[in-house]
């Protein structure tokens, strides 16, 4: 690794160097801005199909606030209301966000009335807009004491989900930070490694940000990528600082205070350097994959996960070597003095006295862990492969469903009001736009088609009609009906009452397209020119889930590939390529079965805060996928490079397999519970898709740390025996040859597994005269 020795020999000028790189993309980042998504990069199939007619002919849906107007208790004093109205109706008027006023409408029962706002703009601006709305509507609550006023909508509502989302990401920091704090205490005993990761995963994630700033401009961020970084930022972050520090401290034990720190950290890069390049690259490599299912989300999504991965994996062989050596340095300083002052010494990483330097054992802990695979490995196998199947039936009745407003939480003052609204005014719930795009000639006919569709859809169960007072003649209102300046484009409003995300909001559109429209518009949709779509919140989420589910396929194919590939690349051996898939498969499978019992049904929604969607977010498998075969890849290397290594120095290959779980276990458990702890911060927050998302992933890493490295694949390992590396010859040829005899500091001899210091290295950098350490 020559960029890490380049580091550990000018210390200073890596640590000045990244320090100036993080401060280049922050700064850079800035100066360009954000380059947020507009309403054109979320269409999708039909739906978005529909609303680009809609647009084009200035007649889509549009943003709208309800003003709601009511007794605190009691009946509605009309002189009160009314003064109500035109107080609310002259203010939103005078706003240049507005686009209409409506006429108040009463609810059913005469205790509500309500005003309707049109906003300027498209849907994906609407909270923009909102904030001047807001404050009209407090002055007209504080001017109108005996009423209770407030204000509700599609604006509302995102505004109040965006603000939401930045508290919970401040929540989830406070909790990740002093959590992950913690662990790393724990395994290394010393304040001052503990900052080493910490800071690290900070300015990755820093120079992330501005970076995704500036990409932004070339792929439209869409409010999750900065998510995604801060959620793979800390968790690769923290692990891959964490794997470099451990075998640094295993190369300064097993030296026994005959190196450099220099010698030590490249020591370190050849072995858990190259290992965490070859990690970053299969997570990169793997996370491209998000790239083909053609989403504006997953896009973004993907951008913020390979530039975060990348700018770890820089910082981990560039500036980690630096404060390394500098850390090292100062150990030897102390350990100097305490010598010239005739006290005992002991560097971090030494072991203790009887103990030959190397490795420490893994503990009682893991030792009894590991005993199952040891002993019986075809029983261990088995056994907890069938655990890992019955968790993962569950996945079969996955229902996948778009998050709809419904689901939001309930703590956003605007999701209170939106309760309100449709407690008064159900028919609000669901509305379904019909898009007709005909020649200027046929408008005529197309709004009777449109008439008769309407007359159709309110004789169906599935749809409600509108209040009084906001019908016209023929039943259709110049809310419902509109027709576009130039006549070729003509739109008809239905509503539904039932909840966006139930099975009957998704039957009213698939009764709406396949036969109410079918009826209606058949002869006319078979013209020439003329074309017919729906949108609408419900068909948006119909339409982006069979999206997904068509570009499933493709993703996971190319993802199950680019894993062989990469593992087979990596370790020379098919057999370890073909492992590896059937091991991701098997976590990804167990936590989304995890996931179904617990998100699809209700009886965690109290325990958990939130409101079942009766299905899971559609972007959750495919995430999970991606994100998991990636970060799987970062035990599978490290565990398996250490397996690799002993059974290249001529260890028996059970016994490499053994010493090298052994040897990897505390620091891959490590590394995962520190993942854990970021991902399952994501379930206290409160935006559903982002539970689900953080639920699934601590999941699935939790199960992929103790039940896939710990139990099957060392009984898989051990049962292959040799099998394991075909069709590569090297370790055939090495346990061949007579074990390695390594001198340990007390002037005996080892036999086993370990990296064996390079002659030229060690002469270069050893210190001649060193004065061993002492118990």
């Amino acid at each position: 690794m020559r960029v890490a020795r380049w580091s550990a020999l000018h210390p200073w000028r890596a640590i000045v160097g990244w320090l100036v790189f993080v401060a280049l993309c922050l700064g850079g980042g800035i100066a360009v801005g954000l380059n947020s998504a507009t309403s054109e990069d979320f269409r999708v199939g039909e739906a978005g199909r529909a609303e680009a007619l809609a647009a084009e002919g200035g007649v889509e849906l549009r943003p709208t606030e309800q003003v709601l107007i009511r007794a605190a208790s009691g009946a509605l004093d009309e002189a009160a209301a009314d003064a109500a109205v035109k107080d609310v109706t002259a203010r939103m008027k005078a706003l240049p966000e507005v686009a209409s006023v409506a006429e108040p409408v009463r609810s059913a029962d005469g205790r509500v009335l309500r005003v309707q706002v049109e906003l300027n703009g498209s849907e994906q601006k609407d909270q923009d807009h909102v904030p001047p709305l807001q404050a009209q509507t407090e002055k007209v609550a504080k001017a109108h004491p005996g009423l209770v006023i407030e204000e509700t909508g599609d604006a509302s509502v995102s505004k109040g989900v965006s603000d939401q989302r930045g508290e919970d990401l401040a929540f989830s920091e406070a909790i990740t930070l002093p959590i992950t704090l913690i662990t790393l205490a724990v395994v290394f005993g010393s304040v001052v490694m503990v900052g080493v990761p910490v800071l690290l995963a900070i300015t990755s994630i820093m120079a992330t940000m501005g970076l995704a700033m500036v990409a932004s401009h070339l792929l439209p961020d869409t409010g999750v990528g900065m998510s995604m970084i801060l959620l793979i930022g800390m968790a690769v972050g923290v692990d891959y600082t964490l794997f470099y520090l451990k075998r640094e401290r295993e190369e300064r034990a097993r030296a026994g205070g005959r190196l450099t720190s220099e010698a030590l950290v490249e020591a370190a890069a050849a072995t858990a350097g190259r290992a965490i390049v070859v990690s970053g690259l299969a997570v990169i490599v793997s996370t491209t994959a998000l790239f083909l299912a053609r989403d504006v989300i997953f896009d973004s999504l993907a951008t913020g996960t390979i530039l975060v991965v990348a700018v770890a994996v820089v910082s981990s062989v560039t500036v980690l070597p630096a404060l390394l050596v500098k850390l090292g340095r100062h150990t030897e300083r102390r350990a100097a003095k305490r010598v010239t002052q005739g006290k005992s010494v002991r560097a971090y990483g030494e072991n203790r006295p009887g103990r030959a330097y190397g490795e420490k054992g893994p503990g009682r802990i893991w030792h009894a862990l590991l005993t199952p695979a040891r002993k019986h490995p075809a029983l261990t196998l088995g056994v907890s492969v069938l655990v890992m199947l019955g968790l993962a039936l569950p996945a079969l009745d996955m229902n996948l469903k778009n998050p709809a407003r419904d689901s939001f939480s309930r703590e956003i003052p605007a999701m209170k009001g939106y309760d309100r609204l449709l407690a008064a005014f159900p028919e609000l719930r669901v509305r379904h736009l019909v898009v007709v795009r005909a020649k200027a000639s046929q408008a005529d006919e197309v709004r009777q088609a449109l008439r008769e569709l309407d007359r159709e859809a309110k004789a169906d169960p599935l749809f409600t009609t509108r209040s009084a007072g906001e019908q016209g003649s023929g039943g259709s209102g110049t809310q419902v009906l509109r027709s576009s300046e130039d006549r070729r484009t003509t739109t008809l409003e239905l509503n539904s009452r039932h909840a966006t995300y139930s099975k009957q909001a998704e039957a009213s559109l698939d009764r709406l397209r396949h036969r109410h429209i079918p009826a209606t518009l058949g002869k006319l949709s078979a013209l020439p020119g003329v074309e017919t779509a729906v949108t609408g919140e419900v068909a948006r989420g119909v339409d982006y889930v069979e999206h997904q589910n068509g570009k499933l396929p493709l993703v996971l194919g190319f993802l199950l590939l680019m894993t062989f590939a990469m593992t087979v690349h990596a370790f020379r051996s098919v057999v370890l390529g073909l492992l590896g898939v059937g091991l991701n498969l098997l976590s990804a499978a167990s936590a989304l079965g995890l996931l179904v019992l617990v998100f699809q049904g209700q009886w965690a929604e109290d325990l958990l805060s939130f409101v079942s969607l009766d299905g899971i977010s559609s972007r959750v498998p495919l995430f999970l996928f991606v994100i998991l075969f990636g970060l799987s890849m970062d035990y599978q290397v490290f565990v398996v490079s250490r397996i690799r290594e002993a059974a290249l120095n001529g260890v028996p290959t059970r016994q490499a397999v053994l010493d090298g779980i052994a040897s990897s276990a505390k620091v891959v458990t490590s590394a995962a519970l520190v993942m854990v702890t970021v991902f399952a911060s994501f379930v206290m927050l409160h935006i559903l898709e982002m539970k689900q998302m953080g639920f699934v992933l601590a999941a699935a890493v939790l199960l992929d740390a103790f039940v896939i490295r710990v139990m099957i694949l060392p009984a898989a390992l051990l049962l292959l025996g040799r099998a394991t590396w075909w069709p590569s010859g090297a370790v055939r040829r090495a346990q061949e040859r007579p074990a390695p005899r390594r001198e340990g500091p007390d002037g005996g001899v080892s036999i086993g597994p370990g990296r064996a210091y390079p002659g030229e290295s060690f002469e270069r950098h050893s210190k001649p005269g060193s004065v061993p350490h002492s118990g």
